[in-house]
C-alpha cells in the first residue's frame, strides 16, 4: 500500500492510499483520540460509504459514535453550517478527547476541518477524501475555511489532519463530471514544479480517464507527493506554496461571480488555468507551444477552456480580494514554461483584460 509523509515536524502525518483501506480499522484508529467519534459527511456521500466507516470505527473499537450529514454542494460551506455543527458537537457533549472524521469530497474536508479547528480552540480530524479532487489536493495540506458570498475560502485556518485515508474504490462511485473536475488539480502539479509528471499525463491520459487503477494510483501518489514537498517547505503559505493555487485566481473569481456551485472546483480551476496560461504567453513568459499544451490537456480531459460571459470589471474586482492579493494589487501565478510557476503582481491590467476577452463565451 503506498504511504507518503507530510513532514511538518510536531505535526506531521501520513497519507495512505489503496483500494479497500476505508474498511481496515488498523489504519484508521491509532489516529483517533480515546473519546467518542463524529463522522461529518454529506447526503450524497453517506449514501454511498458512511455505512462503511461506521462499521470499520466499530471493529476498531469505537462505540461512541455521532454521525453529522449535512447538503452535499459548495452552498454547505458556509458559517451557517459550522455554527450548526458545532451545536451538533455541543449536544452531544463532545469534548477535546474526542475526534471528527471528514468523509467526502473538498467541501466536507474543509468545512470538516474548519470545525475541528475552532471547535473548542482544536480537536483532531482525520480526513477520509472520496472524491479524485480532495485526494489529490484539498485533503493535503492542512487548508480548511468557508466561503463568503464577496470571495470563496475567505475564512478559515491552517490546521492539519492527523492522517488522509484515501480508498480509491470510493473513486468506482464518483459522478464522470466530478472526476473530470479533480483532474485540473492533477494537472496544475505538472505544469507548476513537475514537467515529467505533466508529460505522463499527456501520454496517459486515455488510461486516467478510464479508471485503470494502476494509472489513478499514479496520479494520486505523484499528486500528493508533490504537494506534500511543497507543503512540508512552507506551511503557511508565505512564499512558495502560493505556486499551488496556479489557475485558482481566476477560477476563484469564477465560481463567486457566476455563484457557488455553477461550476464544480475543478472545473473553474481548469478555465483559470487556461486563462493564466494565455496571460503568461502575453507577458512572454510562456511559449505558445507550451500554451497549446495546456489548452489541448484540458480540453482533452473534457473541462471547460471558456470564462462565462461577464463584464471583465466584475471578475476584477473579485481577483482584488483574492487571499494573494496585496493593497488592492492582484498577484497572479503563472508560468515560465511547463514545470516553472512564479508569483508576481506586476501584471498590466490591460493584459488581464485582453485574457479574459479572448477566453470569454460567445
Amino acid at each position: 500500500m503506498p504511504s507518503l509523509h507530510v513532514d511538518l515536524g510536531p505535526r506531521s502525518y501520513p497519507i495512505r492510499i489503496g483500494s479497500g483501506i476505508l474498511h481496515d480499522p488498523e489504519l484508521l484508529v491509532p489516529h483517533l483520540n480515546p473519546g467518542p467519534v463524529a463522522i461529518l459527511t454529506d447526503s450524497h456521500v453517506a449514501s454511498l460509504h458512511l455505512a462503511s466507516l461506521r462499521e470499520t470505527l466499530r471493529r476498531g473499537g469505537k462505540e461512541e459514535l455521532l454521525e453529522i450529514v449535512v447538503p452535499a454542494g459548495e452552498n454547505t460551506k458556509s458559517l451557517q453550517q459550522t455554527g450548526s455543527i458545532c451545536g451538533e458537537l455541543l449536544k452531544a457533549g463532545f469534548g477535546r478527547d474526542s475526534t471528527l472524521c471528514a468523509l467526502g469530497g473538498g467541501v466536507i474536508g474543509d468545512l470538516g476541518g474548519f470545525v475541528a479547528a475552532i471547535y473548542q480552540r482544536g480537536i483532531p480530524f482525520i480526513q477520509i477524501p472520496t472524491t479524485l479532487l480532495a485526494m489529490v489536493d484539498s485533503s493535503v495540506g492542512g487548508k480548511t475555511g468557508v466561503n463568503h458570498p464577496l470571495g470563496k475560502n475567505m475564512i478559515g485556518a491552517f490546521y492539519q489532519p492527523r492522517a488522509v485515508i484515501a480508498d480509491v474504490d470510493t473513486l468506482d462511485t464518483l459522478p464522470q463530471r466530478e472526476f473530470r473536475s479533480g483532474l485540473a488539480e492533477v494537472f496544475k502539479y505538472g505544469l507548476i514544479s513537475d514537467p515529467g509528471f505533466f508529460a505522463w499525463l499527456e501520454e496517459h491520459l486515455d488510461e486516467v480517464l478510464s479508471g485503470e487503477t494502476d494509472a489513478l494510483m499514479k496520479v494520486i501518489l505523484d499528486s500528493c507527493a508533490d504537494k506534500a514537498e511543497i507543503v512540508a517547505r512552507d506551511e503557511l503559505e508565505g512564499g512558495l506554496r502560493a505556486i499551488l493555487n496556479y489557475g485558482h485566481t481566476f477560477g476563484h473569481a469564477i465560481e463567486v461571480a457566476s455563484g457557488y456551485g455553477t461550476y464544480l472546483h475543478g472545473e473553474a480551476v481548469a478555465i483559470g488555468m487556461v486563462l493564466a496560461a494565455d496571460l503568461s504567453r502575453r507577458l512572454d513568459l510562456l511559449r505558445e507551444s507550451e500554451q497549446q499544451r495546456i489548452y489541448r490537456i484540458v480540453e482533452s480531459a473534457g473541462l471547460p477552456t471558456v470564462a462565462p460571459r461577464l463584464p471583465a470589471d466584475d471578475y476584477l474586482r473579485y481577483m482584488r480580494v483574492d487571499k494573494k492579493a496585496q493593497g488592492g494589487q492582484i498577484r497572479f501565478i503563472l508560468l515560465r514554461g511547463i514545470g516553472e510557476a512564479i508569483i508576481t503582481g506586476d501584471v498590466p491590467e490591460a493584459a488581464i483584460r485582453q485574457t479574459l476577452q479572448a477566453f470569454m463565451e460567445s
